[in-house]
């Protein structure tokens, strides 16, 4: 879709396709509200500019449009492709493969359960293993510290969102 398209939709389809991009009430709102868009980029720096205004209601909102990740089979099913993908992994890969997805659903239901919130990361071209290290990483983390990075991670996430549409 052309922003020029985008700026000549009403609100209300203006909202539901970048309610698309992030479901954030307020943020979804904002971004209409800036219309029109010069371009592509003048789109994305706007969005940029209204998530920046955001607080943590704002942030459990737009983290709620997301599935939680903790049903193992889920997990299975999301990794199966990334299994032979790192060159250092070695013949016994099937079974590091469940481990690492066993230990992936039980820290994000840990996250969660520490966090209130479900485990937010930028996870495109990230293997089963490397979820797993940010999360382990990012778990000992006080809740106002993981406010911060999932925020920023979910700001990835709908830019990378934004682009998508606009690829339509």
């Amino acid at each position: 879709m052309l922003v020029e398209e985008i700026n000549v939709l009403n609100n209300d389809e203006a909202y539901a396709l970048i309610e698309q991009a992030c479901c954030a009430p307020r943020w979804v709102q904002g971004v209409v509200d800036t219309r029109p868009f010069a371009s592509v980029d003048d789109l994305r720096e706007k969005a940029a500019n209204v998530w920046a205004t955001m607080d943590e209601a704002d942030y459990l909102a737009a983290f709620d449009g997301h599935p939680k990740i903790g049903d193992v089979n889920s997990l299975k099913a999301k990794y199966a492709n990334t299994q032979g993908e790192a060159s250092h992994e070695q013949s016994g890969v099937n079974t590091a493969a469940d481990a690492v997805i066993d230990a992936l659903s039980e820290g994000n239901n840990d996250y969660d359960e520490k966090f209130g919130f479900i485990f937010i990361v930028f996870a495109s071209g990230k293997s089963a293993q490397q979820m797993l290290d940010l999360l382990l990483a990012r778990l000992p983390n006080t809740r106002e510290q993981e406010l911060v990075n999932a925020a920023a991670e979910q700001a990835k996430i709908t830019d990378l969102r934004l682009q998508k549409l606009l690829e339509k």
